[in-house]
Formats: C-alpha cells, structure tokens, sequence
C-alpha cells in the first residue's frame, strides 16, 4: 500500500516551484491532490503531469470567492482533506523608497489575507489529526536590503501560524510553518528583471553557508515530514534555508 493512500491533499500554488514538488511527491505515493494556482496554462501543464490523482482548479487567494469555489470543489471532489499547504505567494523585492502602494498591497492580498483565508474556508473540511503547513520564508527572521514589505508579510504568516494552531487544537488539526530559505523556482525572474534576478542569486548563493540554491523537492520533503509525520509539533516553524539563518 502506498503511504498517502487514501490522504485528501490541497495545495495552493501548486502548478509550479514548491507547490508542484509537494504535488507530485504525494501524487507519487498514492494521494490525491487538488491543486490551485492563478494561471491556467500552467495548471494545465501541471495536472498533465501529475496523472488522474490530480485536480486542478484556477483561482486567485486573494479573492474570497475563488476561496469559497475552492472549498466547493474540494468538498466535492474529496469530502475531508487530511492536509492542508498553503503555499501560494508572491515574491518582489521593492526598496523602501521605490514601494509603490500597489506593491504593498498585492504582496500583503496574496501572501497574508490569502493564507488566512484559505484556512479559514478549507478548515472544516480538515479531518481530525489533519495537518496545515503554511509556507513562509527565512526573510521573516532576517533583514534584507529591498525585501521590508514581502518580509513583513512573510513574518506575519508565521505568526498566524501560532495562533491558528491554538485555534485548531481543539479539534486535533496541527497548524505548523515551513520557512524555506534560498529556492530556484523561477519566482525571483517573475519579480524583477533577468540582470537583477542574477544578481540577486549570486549574492544569496556567496552568503549561504551550504553554497548553493535549495531544491524545490527539498522543501517539498520538509512540508511533507510537518503535515504528515510531525504528530507531536504544532504552531513550530521549521526552516529549510541551507543554515543561512543559523551558521
């Protein structure tokens, strides 16, 4: 018998990058996922790779009705849910006198009012000794030139995830925050230009002690190991960044 057979798994911003890892390693080991992310060609190509084990559904976080359609179709198509990731999110590097308040806005809508309301409308479908892993970042700790708004927000998903855990407890669901360091996903070129993207990654990569990128299979064996097999951690964050936070 596979591991996750019979697990219910959604995952937002799971057509690519993190989401996508933590997709197929599950779809792999006999769950079922339901995917969500804001570009159809590229939930498109996901679900083609993931097998009929996948669904994917197009919808923004930082829209309360694309949340509720989410929770519809998940209910639909599983019933309960066993995990939760709640991985969607933006990343943008944006100096303080160059934030715009369109920047501000855009980061803080998907990053933090779309992970608490994706908690929010797929909470009651989580099965009791479900988990939720909320992606964050070791930006949440750290002080990087150009990154106060995106590192503020991050900072405030792992504070939610203390206090939704306090919240779920009660009903036996584990709230915890996965705070992954340097990743090659492709985000940093979404963000800003290709000259300014490689800087960036060479700069990251000189100062991390381990010397390199994480990959997104990495992190997605991190979010794994807390929805799944951390039975006794609730409201922790485990952070996947090379020792960049810790050497």
């Amino acid at each position: 018998m596979s591991r996750y057979q019979d697990k219910n798994v959604v995952i937002t911003g799971g057509g690519s990058g993190m989401g996508f890892a933590m997709a197929k390693l599950l779809v792999d080991d006999g769950a079922r996922v339901l995917i969500t992310g804001r570009s159809q060609p590229t939930l498109d190509a996901a679900r083609a790779r993931l097998g009929e084990r996948a669904v994917a559904v197009r919808g923004d976080v930082a829209t309360l009705a694309d949340l509720d359609a989410l929770a519809d179709r998940a209910k639909h198509e599983f019933g309960t849910l066993q995990a939760l990731f709640v991985n969607a999110g933006i990343a943008r590097a944006t100096t303080l006198e160059g934030t715009t308040e369109q920047d501000y806005d855009e980061l803080f809508a998907i990053n933090v009012k779309g992970a608490f309301f994706t908690v929010q409308k797929l909470a009651p479908l989580l099965s009791t000794g479900a988990g939720i892993v909320l992606t964050t970042s070791n930006a949440n700790t750290m002080g990087l030139p150009a990154t106060s708004v995106y590192a503020a927000g991050k900072a405030a998903v792992r504070s939610m995830a203390r206090t939704l855990a306090a919240d779920l407890l009660p009903r036996g669901i584990r709230v915890n925050a996965l705070s992954p360091g340097p990743v090659d996903t492709g985000i940093l070129e979404n963000g800003m230009s290709a000259e300014a993207a490689a800087q960036f990654k060479a700069q990251v990569i000189a100062a991390n002690p381990m010397g390199r990128f994480g990959t997104p299979e990495e992190i997605a064996r991190a979010a794994i190991y807390l929805a799944f097999d951390a039975t006794y951690a609730t409201g922790t964050e485990l952070v996947v960044d090379g020792g960049a936070t810790q050497l």
